[in-house]
């Protein structure tokens, strides 16, 4: 082992082969550390250049200030929640995961549990041991003919809906962002809302992202829309289901039984109420603990901290590109730019949509188009997938919600050296945005929005005004802001003709609230008002 050997800590267990894998040739020093309370992270990480996470470690800002040589977090599995990404980012640390490793282990978890919950197995098992004979106390349903609502199909809830199909199920989806074409591919009912689904589901699976959109999107309104007696499982991300809301739908029989993998704090504390409910099935967060999916990550995370440390390969990373060293400095510009103009059209599109059209033009022609056009789809998937979506995965989650992809290199001679543009599709409607760089600096810059030609800096927080164009509401936009402390950064205005309706683009210093937009759309010379946060 060589003295100036890079240290990598594992701080929850992964496989021995993974450990194996980190440390083959002497290159790394590997050392095993499992279950480290904060405090005793602290002490030792200044040391290491590589931390290896599971769930139950939590990689914070305050363990990332302490590491001065940390290069790399890898999460031996898909979500991030337990790293602090910003915070990572801000220190320069590249933060990798496992997208994919563990889809087939967990969608066979929730299929397990769905039987266990329609056959009271769990509750059956425990009577028997404790020497009693009761047949008729846990009678259960069977799944054949029976409607299953899948909240979410990415990758966990295609294989859910095919096992489900094969026990004669009857499989209704609800994604926001699954194209129609899709869903018929898969032979699901795909729902354009949920409330309108829940009633007709005997049960529930849930595989989404915790976001801001789905967190407590089974709440107790939501419960109550459901059939009377339904079941529902959760193996997913704690959080989606109110827990306080199902433990009253559980007592009062509006659910007939639940089962979670997946917890709001995990490990639940002592007094958690749901512990009580005799229908109920726990499991303490298994959907990824198989040998098959720890040996696969595993070895997939000690591969990717391997080829970071000693060959400077970036694979796997939630916050910078999957390429080398080299080219990542030339490309950088164009990958932040195209993140945000990602970010940006995804706001304005549909959640729902059929295509994808990225251009290339001028010198960008030249750059490494699939790492810039995997940068504009991690910007415009994150609304889809939460912090799961990355570089190395998000043309897969494209095709799996039937996002077709299309790239194209023009010839087109505009006003700009160098330039990118993004077009949306959604059955006959249509978004788009330009942008290039700005100065010697490589400034990004939002050029075109529709078709319009405009100037926004794709930071921050963007209002975008559809309005009459009429003398004076230049002064109007501003007087109606400033009743809310708002104050403007930048603005950009576009009209196609003196009179007509115009685009006004706002960069803003804070939020908006929703009074202030409540006043612009109310306002008769105001077609719209549209918050962007970039």
């Amino acid at each position: 082992m060589s003295l100036s050997a890079p240290k990598v800590l594992v701080a929850d267990p992964v496989s021995q082969r993974g450990v194996d894998e980190l440390g083959a040739g002497g290159q790394l020093e590997v050392v095993v550390k499992t279950g480290l309370p904060e405090a005793e992270i602290l002490k030792i990480i200044p040391e290491f250049s590589a931390l290896v996470v599971r769930s139950q470690t939590k990689v914070t800002a305050a363990v990332l200030e302490a590491a001065p040589n940390l290069k790399v977090v890898g999460r031996a599995g898909v979500g991030v929640d337990n790293v602090d990404v910003e915070a990572a980012t801000r220190r320069g640390v590249i933060v990798m995961n496992t997208p994919g490793g563990n889809t087939v282990s967990t969608a066979e978890h929730a299929f397990s549990l769905l039987m266990s919950i329609a056959r009271n197995i769990p509750q059956a098992d425990a009577s028997m041991k404790a020497g009693r004979w009761d047949r008729k106390k846990f009678e259960g349903v069977e799944l054949y003919d029976k409607s299953l609502a899948i909240l979410g199909m990415g990758r966990i809830g295609t294989e859910l809906a095919r096992r489900a199909m094969a026990f004669g199920m009857r499989v209704l989806a609800y994604d926001p962002y699954l194209s129609t074409a899709k869903a018929r591919s898969l032979q699901v009912e795909l729902s354009e809302d949920i409330d309108s689904l829940l009633p007709r589901a005997d049960f529930i699976t849930m595989h989404m992202p915790l976001t801001d959109e789905t967190r407590h999107m089974l709440d107790a309104r939501r419960l109550a829309l459901c059939k009377k007696g339904v079941r529902i499982v959760n193996c997913a991300r704690g959080g989606l289901v109110d827990e306080s809301a199902l433990c009253d739908a559980l007592k009062s029989g509006q659910v007939a039984a639940a089962a979670l993998d997946v917890y709001e704090v995990e490990p639940p504390p002592a007094e958690f109420p749901l512990r009580s409910a005799p229908n109920i099935v726990f499991t303490p967060h298994l959907g990824a603990s198989t040998a098959e999916a720890q040996e696969n990550v595993g070895i997939e995370i000690a591969q990717a901290i391997r080829a970071a440390l000693l060959e400077g390969e970036i694979r796997n990373a939630v916050n910078m590109p999957s390429i080398d060293a080299k080219t990542a400095a030339v490309v950088r510009p164009y990958l932040t730019l195209g993140d945000r103009m990602g970010r940006f059209v995804a706001q304005l599109a549909p959640k729902r949509n059929d295509r994808i059209v990225i251009t290339y033009g001028g010198k960008a022609v030249e750059m490494p188009v699939d790492a810039i056009s995997r940068a504009i789809l991690t910007g415009f998937l994150k609304h889809a997938g939460g912090e799961e979506v990355n570089s190395v995965n998000v043309r897969s989650m494209a095709s799996t919600l039937g996002l077709d992809v299309e790239e194209v290199r023009s010839s087109e001679q505009t006003d700009f050296n160098e330039w990118l543009h993004v077009a949306v599709f959604s059955g006959g409607e249509k978004v788009s945005v330009g942008g290039t760089f700005f100065g010697a600096k490589n400034d990004p810059r939002i050029v075109r929005v529709n078709g319009r030609s405009v100037e926004v800096t794709p930071s921050g927080v963007v209002l975008m005004l559809e309005n009459r164009d009429r003398p004076g509401i230049v002064g109007h936009i501003g007087t109606i802001l400033g009743t809310g402390n708002v104050n403007i950064a930048s603005m950009s205005l576009s009209r196609t003709e003196q009179g007509g309706r115009a685009l006004t683009i706002l960069n803003l210093d804070s939020q908006p609230g929703a009074d202030l937009i409540a006043k612009f759309t109310a306002d008769p010379d105001i077609h719209s008002a549209r918050v962007i946060s970039l």
